[in-house]
């Protein structure tokens, strides 16, 4: 029951929504999702969070970049079933379609002195 519950929070928003969908076409970093998706890095990275928490992402390190992507293992059944659903379901969906056009755009940046982004 617990599983279910939490994976069903998780997707009780739609940032989150928009945030795995974009992540069943291909890994990402954060700077990617605030790209994709047109929002702050701040709110990218909690939504990731809390989608990792749920079981639906999952992180490793690459250098300077932390990389995520939807988690094909989790133990997390529920997870794993609605990661397939929201696949399924929003593929002719306009706002999943232009996060999908701005993702394949998106740049992967590196973290300057200033503390702002700045292309690789």
């Amino acid at each position: 029951m617990r599983d279910i519950v939490k994976a069903l929070k998780a997707l009780s928003d739609e940032t989150r929504i928009r945030i795995l969908r974009i992540l069943l076409e291909r890994e990402c970093c954060v700077c990617e999702v605030v790209q994709a998706l047109d929002i702050s890095q701040p709110r990218a990275s909690r939504n990731l969070g809390m989608l990792e928490d749920a079981g639906f992402v999952r992180s490793r390190r690459d250098g300077l970049w932390t990389l995520y992507s939807v988690d094909e293992h989790t133990k997390n059944s529920c997870a794993a079933s609605l990661t397939e659903v929201v696949g399924r379901c929003l593929v002719s969906e306009e706002t999943i379609s232009r996060d999908v056009e701005r993702l394949s755009r998106a740049v992967r940046c590196r973290p300057t002195a200033v503390g702002r982004q700045a292309p690789q």
